[in-house]
């Protein structure tokens, strides 16, 4: 397949040329022939690396916990139709069988493959939270932090756990983050009361990350920094829910000037209802309705988000005057250092995995290839 004319987004500039793709991969940037080939003309779209979406509950009627391949499965379509070709389904603080059912048959997904987006492994957002910054998850399912817990959820599955967040001040977290760094997992701090000084104690025990920025955390302030003024004082990565409901645009500014493009990672913290009609859902078995554009409990808090990763690419870069490769990179190659797959994904490179999405001026997404298979 050889498609040409298109403006190609590198990590750091884009450049009108052609990609030649073969065997699922990139094989050539701008070959000189290309006999035999299928041809796809982009008549000018942008072409990028397929976006990451390393925090996402379910999309298209479906949620993670759900617990069977349908609902993976269709998250995975659902989202790859808005350009998403690789994705950590999410899990909720939920029941611990529960869990450990969501991880089996995520881990499942992620050997055997979806008709959509790849299943790059699992994040697990809970359950060791802290009740004090519950957010939508579900208060009568928190636990006390513990190896022996943890290694209940994931059972046999550990190698496709690549996150989970947790509250660093609660008695026992540090013990935990220390096993799971060990582990090769990426601990994030998140749904957490910490103290900027507890922070960075959790940090200095191996926190690499941060959940949904601002949202479920202790905020700045100017003499209690809080966990928004460790993640922004210290070198760990953080994300972004950028649908202008959860996080207000002068602040998304703030963040991405304070931790620069290669430390920050668009995310959607998308429920079942992304990509469906406004009305009732659920999310870890509480009700959540759907209206202009957020959704929320009853009680009013936000319960994940109903956002694509088109669209946060697209607020973000309507919304400050970043250059669009910088804005890409958030949705592509940092979300793939994140799941440790940045040796084959996340970047336009020859030898690299042809996830691919063409989008023109508005980032109205007009194509998606998945491993060089045209997926719309």
């Amino acid at each position: 397949m050889l498609i040409k004319n298109c403006k190609i987004i590198f990590e750091d500039k884009i450049e009108i040329g052609s990609l030649l793709i073969r065997n699922g991969k990139i094989e050539k940037i701008n070959p000189s022939s290309n006999e035999n080939d299928e041809i796809i003309d982009a008549k000018g779209l942008y072409i990028s690396p397929g976006f990451i979406d390393v925090h996402i509950h379910g999309a298209g009627g479906f949620d993670t916990m759900d617990g069977t391949k349908e609902s993976i499965n269709t998250i995975a379509k659902t989202i790859a139709s808005f350009g998403t070709t690789s994705f950590l389904p999410t899990t909720m603080t939920c029941a611990l069988d529960d869990i450990k059912k969501s991880v089996e048959v995520s881990a499942e997904c992620m050997k055997e493959g979806t008709e959509g987006a790849n299943v790059a492994g699992v994040h697990l957002e809970g359950p060791f939270i802290s009740p004090a910054m519950i957010g939508a998850q579900n208060p009568n399912f928190i636990q006390t932090p513990s190896i022996d817990t943890f290694n209940y959820m994931v059972g046999d599955n550990i190698d496709a756990i690549k996150s989970i967040t947790l509250a660093p001040e609660v008695k026992g977290s540090l013990e935990l983050i220390k096993y799971l760094k060990d582990k090769n997992i990426i601990v994030s701090i998140g749904h957490s009361k910490a103290t900027y000084k507890e922070a960075l104690e959790g940090i200095e025990c191996g926190i690499g990350h941060s959940t949904h920025l601002y949202n479920a955390m202790t905020p700045l302030h100017h003499r209690e920094p809080g966990i928004v003024g460790a993640i922004f004082d210290t070198d760990i990565t953080t994300e972004t829910i950028s649908d202008g409901i959860h996080i207000s645009y002068p602040s998304l500014r703030v963040a991405y000037k304070q931790k620069g493009f290669n430390k920050v990672l668009l995310v959607t913290d998308a429920m079942m209802a992304c990509g469906m009609p406004e009305g009732k859902y659920s999310l870890g078995g509480q009700d959540v309705f759907v209206k202009d554009g957020a959704a929320r409990l009853k009680e009013g808090n936000l319960a994940g988000s109903i956002l694509t990763l088109d669209k946060a690419v697209r607020n973000v870069y309507k919304n400050s005057n970043y250059e669009l490769y910088d804005i890409i990179k958030m949705a592509t190659y940092n979300g793939a250092k994140h799941c440790k797959l940045d040796n084959r994904k996340g970047l336009i490179k020859e030898g690299y995995d042809a996830d691919l999405v063409l989008f023109d001026e508005d980032i109205n997404i007009k194509k998606v290839i998945i491993g060089g298979k045209v997926f719309k």
